[in-house]
């Protein structure tokens, strides 16, 4: 059989691990195709940045949101923050074989404009084509984890219109498993 490796998936270089309400979820990154994004999720996990927030957004079949410290959906910063960027947006990173084609991948979420990611961030529920091309996927759910999210998609909305949980799932941290960039380490503020 012969796989055309445009059709195929790069390698992952990198691991992290979010610690949520319902159980943990490790993640595999594309830290050479979405090295702003990477770099952005393990700085901040490495800040503690993610600890106690919520799974603010969630549509059954479609996506699972989260990154917002203030859990409305309109937070977030980035560690590219400056005097010149003080919103601290950075650009979209779009990868021709990294597709929005199944459950399980990890991608950031945006102001509804390109190149506005920060720190939110979602897991697809199932193929998402809509939204290839708009939003920069820099990692993959492995093994049991793919449970957990589920799991969390099933909880009771309060808002099934906006997909605003009852009793949101709680993502408790991010732990860096293996961090791809040698130079990263948490800032002293």
């Amino acid at each position: 059989m012969n796989v055309d490796p445009l059709q195929t998936e790069p390698p992952t270089t990198g691991k992290i691990k979010l610690r949520t309400s319902m159980g943990d979820v490790t993640i595999a990154l594309w830290s050479k195709e979405a090295p702003l994004a990477c770099r952005n999720i393990v700085q901040l996990a490495l800040e503690g940045y993610y600890e106690d927030q919520i799974f603010h957004r969630i549509l059954p079949g479609f996506i699972v949101q989260t990154g917002d410290p203030t859990g409305t959906g309109r937070g977030g910063s980035s560690i590219f923050e400056s005097e010149d960027n003080p919103e601290g947006e950075f650009k979209d990173e779009h990868h021709h074989r990294l597709k929005m084609t199944k459950r399980g991948l990890v991608a950031m979420a945006n102001a509804g404009r390109p190149h506005s990611n920060e720190s939110q961030f979602f897991i697809t529920l199932g193929p998402t084509p809509e939204l290839q091309g708009r939003h920069t996927i820099f990692g993959k759910v492995e093994g049991p984890g793919i449970y957990t999210i589920l799991s969390i998609s099933e909880v009771e909305l309060e808002d099934k219109e906006v997909g605003r949980p009852r009793h949101p799932p709680k993502l408790l941290g991010i732990d860096v498993i293996q961090n791809p960039f040698d130079d990263i380490v948490p800032r002293i503020t």
